[in-house]
Order: C-alpha cells, then sequence, then structure tokens
C-alpha cells in the first residue's frame, strides 16, 4: 500500500478513536501466510485502484447504524449490508463478526483480501472500494451488484429464472474473471481463488457475473502444490482446484439444482456424484435440464457441449481437467452454437 495512504490512515485512526490499544499496521498478504507456507521470493508491486479507508462512524453512517432494512445476506464471517456512502455512491459493506476462536482466521482473511483486491482490476471481478479497520471492527466496502449472486437466481429467490443465453453469459463471465487470476498477469503470480462457488458470483443489471470473497486466495507460483484447508475438498491446492469448483458452477447452470442439497436423500444431496455419470449420454441429460429454462432459449447440442466441459473440469484426476483459458475459448464455441441453433429455430417456425 503507498506510504501516503497508510500514514493518512493512521492519523485518521487516531484522530477519530481512542480504544486503539492494537492498531493494525498493513502488510502484504505474504506476510499473512500460514506458517506452513513458503516465503514469497521478489514479492511482485501493488497496483491500487482507488482503495479508500473508511471509519465505523462512515460505516454507521452509510448502513443507518446496519439496520435490518439494510441487511443483504449472511455468511460464515458475519453479514453483508446496502450502504450508501457520503459521496452518494451505492455499496456492499462486509461485516465481520466472527466468534472469538475465529478471529485470528477471520482477520488473516480480512488482511488477504484487501491485499489482492488490492492488486487486482477486471471486469469480471468484484472492486474493493475501501476497507475500515476501526479498532477491533472490520468491514470491506464492495461495488453493489444489484442482481445479487447466481444462487440465489438458480434457485428461485431472483427475480425470475435465468434461460439458457443468460446462464451461458455469466458462465463465461466467471470463466475470464477465474482464467484473469490464474493468469498471473497481475500479480506477477496465478493467484488460486479457493472459495469459488454460485453464491461468490454476483451478477450486474444486464447478469455480467463478477467473483467475490477472496478471504481464502492464495498466491500460487506455478509449480507448487499445498495441501488445502477443510474449506477445499478437492484434494491438492493447485489451479485446477479452481477448475473442479467451476465445474460445479457449470452442473448447477444446467440443472438448477444446489451443489449440496441436504434436503434430498442420502444418494441424491451431492450434485456431481447424482449426474457426472450422465453428463456424456444426451438422452439421460435431457432428464436433468433445468424444467425452469424456457425450451426455445436452449438446443440440446449447446447443453451438452457445456455438460461434456463440465465432466471434464470435475474429473478425479486434475490432470485430466482443462485450463480456465480453455474453458473460456470453449464456451466461445458453446454460445455460438446456441445463437445459430435457436436462430435457426426461430426461422424454421416463422416460415410455417
Amino acid at each position: 500500500m503507498p506510504f501516503g495512504l497508510v500514514s493518512a490512515w493512521n492519523k485518521r485512526r487516531r484522530s477519530k478513536s481512542d480504544d486503539h490499544l492494537d492498531p493494525w499496521v498493513y502488510r502484504p498478504v505474504e506476510c499473512w501466510k500460514l506458517e506452513n507456507d513458503q516465503k514469497i521470493q521478489n514479492p511482485p508491486s501493488k497496483k491500487h485502484y482507488g482503495s479508500s479507508v473508511f471509519t465505523l462512524k462512515e460505516m454507521e453512517e452509510a448502513t443507518c447504524s446496519f439496520s435490518e432494512e439494510y441487511l443483504l445476506g449472511k455468511g460464515g464471517f458475519g453479514r453483508v449490508y446496502k450502504g450508501k456512502l457520503q459521496s452518494g455512491e451505492v455499496v456492499a459493506i462486509k461485516k465481520m463478526e466472527l466468534p472469538p476462536f475465529k478471529a485470528a482466521e477471520g482477520e488473516r482473511e480480512f488482511r488477504v483480501e484487501v491485499d489482492i483486491l488490492s492488486r487486482l482490476d477486471h471486469p469480471n471481478l468484484v472492486s474493493l472500494i475501501g476497507y475500515c479497520a476501526d479498532g477491533k471492527h472490520r468491514f470491506l466496502v464492495y461495488e453493489y451488484m444489484h442482481k445479487g449472486n447466481l444462487q440465489d437466481h438458480l434457485n428461485g429467490i431472483g427475480e425470475k429464472k435465468m434461460d439458457w443465453p443468460v446462464r451461458l453469459k455469466v458462465a463465461i463471465g466467471a470463466a475470464r474473471g477465474l482464467a484473469y487470476l490464474h493468469s498471473s498477469s497481475a500479480c506477477g503470480i496465478p493467484v488460486v481463488h479457493r472459495d469459488f462457488k454460485s453464491t461468490n458470483i454476483l451478477l450486474g443489471d444486464d447478469y455480467e457475473a463478477k467473483i467475490s470473497d477472496f478471504g481464502l486466495a492464495k498466491l500460487m507460483p506455478e509449480g507448487q502444490e499445498t495441501h488445502v484447508t477443510a474449506r477445499c475438498l478437492t484434494g491438492k491446492l493447485t489451479l485446477q482446484s479452481d477448475v473442479y469448483a467451476f465445474g460445479v458452477v457449470l452442473l448447477e447452470l444446467i440443472t438448477g439444482r444446489r451443489a449440496v442439497d441436504l434436503n434430498q436423500g442420502p444418494n441424491d444431496q451431492n450434485l456431481v456424484l447424482q449426474v457426472r455419470h450422465i453428463l456424456n449420454d444426451k438422452k439421460r441429460l435431457r432428464k436433468v435440464i433445468d424444467p425452469e429454462m424456457s425450451r426455445s432459449s436452449y438446443t440440446i447440442e449447446s447443453v451438452a457441449m457445456l455438460a461434456n466441459l463440465a465432466s471434464r473440469c470435475v474429473r478425479v484426476d486434475s490432470n485430466e481437467r482443462p485450463s480456465m483459458e480453455e474453458c473460456v475459448k470453449e464456451l466461445q464455441i458453446i454460445i455460438y452454437t446456441n445463437s445459430k441453433g435457436v436462430g435457426m429455430a426461430m426461422h424454421a417456425f416463422r416460415m410455417l
């Protein structure tokens, strides 16, 4: 972080509050890696895109003292509120609320997210507008995404069910975001998201997809693997861990079902295990396509192509999974195939 920003924050902190007995000193993410992680050699220079520093008072004013009317959702980290800054900008404010035994973990995730998002800039990643580290209070301030998260739309909580072209648009947007993280173009080293899922894909007015929640992200020097935490179940931590998670999201887009649904029977709770064996069988695949989608919005060929891509993303052997760059290229072909097929069907209908 530029010296001027740190200096200004420290000055502001001292003037705004008297209870900062343990002031927060910003340090880059490589200083907050777990003890068994290797130190990153020659860390890249950071890029900043206007991250601002806020006080607790400003967070309270933005949310009307964290009114329930402003509450957008809850998660393991705490709550997310809709807020309005003094500038008039509408934002999403994540309030970190963790029990004492998770305080250290939450602090680390907070610092990691501030650091990594300060380095990144891509239209398919949510933008970090700023943060608040006022005493023991921790907030992250993001751009506001008007249509919420992908899972809500797939499960009927959103305005309406998404038709196939919109789902493909979301898929390629998310794929481009992950491909950017994996490319190492911004940080100098690839970034593994580690928590990619449908609730962390946020949607804008035109259903443009943006990846959020970088608290578990790691900088990953190419060629290295580390054992992962219990929150990631794909074996060892590599870029292919994200690819597996992306494949799960593709299955959600096809079926409209949750990745894990505890309301289903014991054999139907895990979506991957439930449909993996039929993804390359067109006849059986038809039975799991989300019935809420308009039949006129998709071609079976394009659905089968996406199912095939998903099946390769969730292969047990990570070496057999495609890269995210390859996923983006295939999605471009799938989108073209569907638009061409639907267009021909509409033309034939008009000729009747």
